[in-house]
């Protein structure tokens, strides 16, 4: 039996032409430990506007009934040199109910049941899963579940990452997004210092008002002694930041040095022995990262992402995470939406303009069926 339905595709050519459309689509019978997902909610995720919107100009976009044209300007278009001409399948992750499945025991014990998954085609009216990277929800509605993988998973992954590394503090650089509102409750839970760094007076009030003990506003004037108090306090020489662009590792790692030096018996040319350790795992800021000679030599900048953290982890922890994570969706895992669309309404200029923008506390969630 054949199923058909709806399903987002976004293409980039070497002319800078990015296309996203919907398209009339026949899945595959799942085979094996596949299972085949009736896709109810997907959240638009930062990480889905990589390949969705990335830098181009949806301002001057040309817009139909499911249909969006724009320009990638340069050097987006260039930077994004191996996806050209490809048709992309985009949404991370989402939530719906199991209504076919391959012939392993796995697949189909889930026969039937509500699952959260990872298929990377979440905006779709179906999508094939691994049975193993599907989350049984029980009782939780495909909305509530829709958010339990990217997010939890990537703030509890901090926090492990954190705790092998021997650390017990971490500070985190839009402490008032969603995933970071999730991460302050995970610090509390575990006793992990966190140092949340904000834009705006209402955010530090939002986290504060969550039980958050170190919130520095990044728009005072006075932002880097706030910092640096709050690092000396608590020992957070390990951070995470998911803006990527601009100066915001810089000040960090300068906040970093500054405390390690003051705490210093005795001067050194190299700057102190600390060691210093930020890691970027988004770009909100797609501009270049500046980074200035300020803090001695004792310093690491990498990447983060979430699949190699987790092959890394091992199974064990994996599936102590999600286990975790089930337990507390509707408390610790929550996630909130400002707002609803289909498959069509997603692809509005409206819409566009404004999930582009990845406002704290304004996710959208995809119902793919309407």
């Amino acid at each position: 039996m054949t199923t058909t339905g709806k399903q987002l595709f976004t293409t980039l050519t070497s002319d800078g032409t990015l296309t996203l459309a919907i398209e009339d689509v026949t899945f595959p019978e799942p085979t094996g430990n596949q299972v085949l997902v009736k896709m109810e909610a997907a959240p638009i995720n930062p990480s889905d506007l990589a390949i969705l919107t990335s830098a181009a100009d949806f301002d001057n976009a040309e817009y139909s009934s499911g249909k969006v044209v724009a320009k990638m300007p340069e050097p987006f278009n260039a930077g994004q040199k191996s996806r050209h001409g490809q048709k992309l399948p985009a949404g991370n992750e989402g939530a719906g109910t199991v209504v076919a499945t391959g012939d392993s025991d796995m697949a189909k014990a889930l026969m039937g049941q509500r699952v959260a998954c990872v298929p990377g085609n979440a905006f779709s009216q179906y999508a094939i899963a691994d049975a193993a990277m599907c989350l049984p929800l029980g009782d939780h509605s495909s909305e509530t579940g829709a958010s339990s993988f990217v997010n939890p998973m990537t703030a509890l992954g901090f926090v492990e990452n954190a705790k092998m590394d021997g650390q017990k503090a971490i500070l985190h650089t839009v402490g008032a997004s969603n995933l970071g509102q999730m991460l302050n409750r995970i610090c509390l839970e575990d006793g992990m210092d966190l140092v949340n760094i904000v834009r705006k007076p209402d955010q530090a009030d939002l986290l504060k008002s969550q039980g958050a003990k170190h919130v520095v506003n990044s728009s005072d004037d006075d932002f880097m002694d706030q910092l640096r108090g709050a690092i000396a306090e608590t020992g957070a020489f390990y951070g995470f930041d998911p803006i990527g662009g601009g100066q915001m590792v810089d000040s960090c790692f300068k906040a970093m040095e500054q405390v390690a030096v003051s705490q210093m018996s005795e001067y050194s040319r190299y700057g102190s022995n600390q060691a210093k350790r930020m890691f970027i795992y988004g770009r909100l800021d797609f501009g270049p990262t500046i980074l200035t000679p300020a803090y001695g030599f004792g310093w690491t900048l990498s990447g983060w992402l979430l699949t190699p953290f987790l092959q890394n982890a091992g199974m064990e922890t994996v599936m102590r995470m999600r286990t975790r994570v089930l337990q507390n969706l509707t408390t610790t895992f929550a996630s909130n939406y400002k707002t609803k669309v289909d498959l069509e309404g997603m692809l509005t200029k409206d819409a566009i303009l404004d999930y582009r923008q990845m406002k704290t506390g304004e996710k959208y969630l995809v119902t793919p069926h309407g």
